[in-house]
């Protein structure tokens, strides 16, 4: 956790793969059309590089046991930093209804992990990525 200029953000190392877990419920509006997860980031020095970003979906059905991960295959998209420092970058990772959404349904809870893919050789930027804010979205 830091802070920018008194926004909360969380920060991503460009060694090493670091996560975060968010809990929501599915609107029960949801019409099965798949989702859209835009990460909403900017690099903490950096005005160049590429982050490679993951995003998993972890349904939490009746049966699923809260003492054991089971989170869908990760669904990936890369963002470029912004060139001027400050600046957020939107980056979005679409998944298809079913499988990739861990066969998530309509208000039904769900853990979402966001990780930065530190590894991946086409994880460019430097230094730490800053994630400002994340948006789910029926596609």
């Amino acid at each position: 956790l830091n802070t920018r200029n008194s926004h909360a953000v969380l920060e991503y190392d460009a060694a090493t793969a670091w996560s975060a877990i968010f809990t929501g419920v599915l609107d029960r509006a949801y019409d099965a059309t798949g989702i859209t997860i835009t990460i909403i980031w900017a690099g903490a020095t950096a005005t160049s590089g590429d982050v490679v970003w993951n995003a998993y979906i972890e349904r939490m059905d009746t049966s699923t046991d809260l003492d054991a991960d089971s989170f869908a295959a990760a669904q990936t998209a890369t963002g470029t930093a912004n060139g001027t420092s400050g600046i957020p970058t939107y980056t979005t990772i679409t998944m298809a209804n079913g499988a990739q959404m861990d066969s998530l349904a309509a208000g039904e809870a769900f853990r979402l992990k966001i990780e930065r893919d530190a590894a991946n050789g086409s994880d460019t930027m430097t230094g730490n990525a800053q994630v400002i804010a994340v948006e789910i979205k029926a596609t």
